[in-house]
C-alpha cells in the first residue's frame, strides 16, 4: 500500500514546490505535478499517469479537491471511482475527504454530498431561470453589462470630437476597438469611418 500524491497548477508560470513539499510530508513517496492544467479536464498528462499508477489500497493525497476537480459533479463522480478501485482519498485542507469511500459509510457520504450538488446546480438554474424571466419582463435581456459606463462613454465621444482615433481612445479607457466602436456607433452613427492607416 502506497501514499501517491497530485499536484496541479493552472499555469505553467505557477510553481508546484509548496504544493509538492505539503505532500511529501503527508507521506507521498510519489508526486505527479501537472503544469499549465485546467481541473476541467479530465485529459491531463499527469493525472493519467497517476490513475495508472494507483493500485488497490493506496492512497491518494491531494492538496485541494479543485486540484482534480473542476465541479462538484465531477468531483463526487472521480470520488466514486476511486472509491471502486479501492484507493483512498485524503485532502490536506479539507477533513471531510479522509474517508474510505470503498465501505458502505464512505459511500454514503459521497451520495450525500452528490445529493447536495446537485441540488446546488439545480438551485442556480432555477435562479438564473427565475431572473432572465424578470428581466425579459421589465424589458431587459440577459448578458454582461458593458465595461462602457456613462462617463466612459463620454470620454469616449469627447476624445473622438477632438480628433482622437478608436484606437488611441480605447488604448486610454482600456478597453477593447470593437467597444469602442459600438459605443460610439450607437450615439453617432453617422460618425465618418476612419481610414485604415488611422487606426
Amino acid at each position: 500500500m502506497s501514499v501517491v500524491g497530485y499536484a496541479r497548477v493552472s499555469t505553467r508560470g505557477q510553481h508546484p514546490d509548496a504544493q509538492e513539499a505539503e505532500l511529501r510530508a503527508a507521506g507521498a513517496g510519489r508526486v505527479f505535478v501537472d503544469r499549465g492544467e485546467s481541473s476541467t479536464t479530465a485529459n491531463r498528462p499527469q493525472w493519467i499517469a497517476c490513475l495508472d499508477y494507483l493500485r488497490d489500497g493506496d492512497t491518494l493525497v491531494i492538496r485541494a479537491l479543485d486540484r482534480i476537480a473542476g465541479t462538484e459533479l465531477m468531483a463526487i463522480e472521480l470520488i466514486r471511482d476511486l472509491g471502486r478501485r479501492g484507493v483512498r482519498l485524503k485532502s490536506l485542507t479539507e477533513p471531510f475527504l479522509d474517508v474510505d469511500t470503498s465501505t458502505p459509510m464512505g459511500e454514503a457520504i459521497v451520495g450525500l454530498m452528490a445529493v447536495l450538488a446537485q441540488l446546488r446546480v439545480s438551485t442556480i438554474r432555477e435562479n438564473t431561470r427565475r431572473g432572465l424571466a424578470h428581466a425579459r419582463a421589465q424589458g431587459r435581456v440577459g448578458g454582461r453589462p458593458s465595461v462602457m459606463t456613462d462617463e466612459r462613454s463620454a470620454q469616449a465621444h469627447k476624445m473622438r470630437q477632438e480628433g482622437a482615433t478608436v484606437a488611441q481612445i480605447a488604448r486610454v479607457l482600456g478597453v477593447g476597438k470593437s467597444t469602442v466602436s459600438r459605443a460610439l456607433g450607437r450615439a453617432e452613427p453617422r460618425l465618418p469611418r476612419e481610414s485604415p492607416s488611422s487606426r
